[in-house]
């Protein structure tokens, strides 16, 4: 974790906006900029660190050495002393050799975004498979970032009678991690085959991938439609494996949810590859469930980014329900009827704390399996008892009718469950 000594858990946080990467003609608000850093102060918090103060800077570039410039830097290390800050937090990545320099200047640990994303998720991760992820990920970054660290040992940076030594440790480091890396995906491949197999028996029922941004409500959303209890906490990345529960969406007709890493913006691209595993149950998803926290001032942002992870695991063209949450805690309920006019038919404003709606959303769900779910009507006569008893054991009456010589029966199933129920009734 971050924090080790008391004093080191007071922290500041630095956001930075470079002018040469805002498209032309766009001027960002102060306010959009303050909820980027709010983004980051809420990183920090699940990290451990109390965020007593925040740094905006505007730049054309970043520099080169000391990303902010070494008169940002020397403010920032200004500000440390007085307020005896342990942690200086970056809302962007840095190169190895910009940590070191910063740390060596500012006189404290330097974490960028990357660095503290891998953190909380070092925290968070409970099962092996998370565990193995987490490692995985957190060894691809440092080895993106010996170069920088081992600066005054490089053959690059050093003299004559320094590089020897330096370069040795070095690719002793790099070895070292490939190595290990080696020995975990190893691990990871053979667990991914594990699931393949679990997920082989599970195939006749239909599968839903809650996805969402981090903190959007997903595993409340499972545990308020199965019933399961599932681990859910007002914290970003409350759930960093895929857990999948059954649930019933009608009397005769199931589905699995099946939970997922949460998304959030500038994830780094090494924890993406590192959760493949995790994330493929998306690819193998029949159906998705895109949760959406409308509380949030950023919301549209949100649903921009993870659309474009969903783009990035190629599972963006799959049948989508939007389930914008937490609709009670927000005042002006006319922004919840425009969110949904705007986002059309596929949509949908529950609450899962709070269970609002969740009817409405199930019947969303059943629209969106419309196409495997098939009626079909019977004549049952009084002698036909156990003909009956085969149709009410997998499908849902739908109408129900006494004529004088026979009962009518209207039911709805699924295709697959009637492929299997007309070879037995007509045998």
């Amino acid at each position: 974790m971050i924090s080790e000594k008391s004093h080191e858990d007071r922290a500041l946080v630095v956001g930075v906006e470079f002018k040469s990467k805002v498209p032309r003609g766009r001027n960002d608000e102060p306010r959009q900029v303050e909820e980027y850093l709010d983004e980051l102060v809420l990183l920090a918090d699940t990290a451990g660190a109390k965020v007593v103060r925040r740094i905006y800077q505007e730049r054309q570039s970043p520099d080169p050495a000391y990303y902010v410039g070494k008169g940002k830097a020397e403010e920032i290390k200004s500000i440390c002393d007085a307020e005896e800050i342990g942690v200086v937090v970056f809302d962007d990545d840095l190169s190895g050799m910009q940590i070191r320099n910063l740390e060596s200047l500012i006189d404290r640990r330097v974490v960028d975004r990357s660095g503290l994303i891998l953190d909380i998720f070092a925290l968070r991760a409970r099962s092996r498979e998370a565990k193995l992820q987490v490692e995985m990920a957190q060894l691809k970054y440092s080895m993106s970032r010996f170069a920088g660290r081992w600066q005054h040992f490089s053959k690059q940076y050093g003299v004559i009678g320094t590089r020897g030594p330096g370069e040795k440790q070095i690719e002793t480091d790099r070895r070292l991690a490939k190595k290990r890396m080696s020995v975990l995906r190893a691990k990871l491949e053979a667990i991914s085959n594990q699931r393949e197999l679990r997920r082989a028996h599970r195939t006749d029922v239909s599968k839903f991938a809650l996805v969402g941004y981090t903190n959007a409500g997903k595993s409340t959303l499972m545990k308020a439609l199965s019933g399961a209890e599932a681990f859910a906490e007002d914290k970003l990345f409350a759930t960093l494996d895929a857990f999948t529960r059954k649930v019933f969406l009608s009397p005769s007709i199931p589905g699995l949810l099946v939970d997922t890493v949460g998304f959030i913006r500038k994830l780094p691209p090494d924890l993406i590859a590192s959760f493949k595993s995790t994330l493929e149950e998306v690819g193998f998803s029949d159906y998705i469930l895109h949760v959406v926290d409308i509380s949030s001032p950023t919301f549209r942002e949100q649903i921009d980014v993870v659309n474009e992870t969903l783009s990035q695991l190629g599972c963006i063209a799959k049948p989508t329900v939007l389930v914008f949450n937490k609709v009670d805690r927000l005042e002006d309920f006319g922004l919840v009827r425009s969110v949904l006019r705007e986002y059309g038919s596929d949509s949908v404003a529950i609450s899962a704390e709070r269970h609002i709606n969740l009817t409405q959303l199930k019947e969303r769900m059943l629209g969106l399996m419309s196409p495997d779910i098939v009626e079909k009507s019977f004549q049952i006569m009084p002698t036909q008892s156990d003909k009956l008893a085969k149709i009410l054991s997998v499908a849902e009456l739908v109408q129900e009718e006494e004529r004088p010589d026979s009962l009518y029966l209207k039911v709805r199933m699924r295709k697959r469950d009637w492929e299997k129920l007309k070879r037995e009734i007509y045998a």
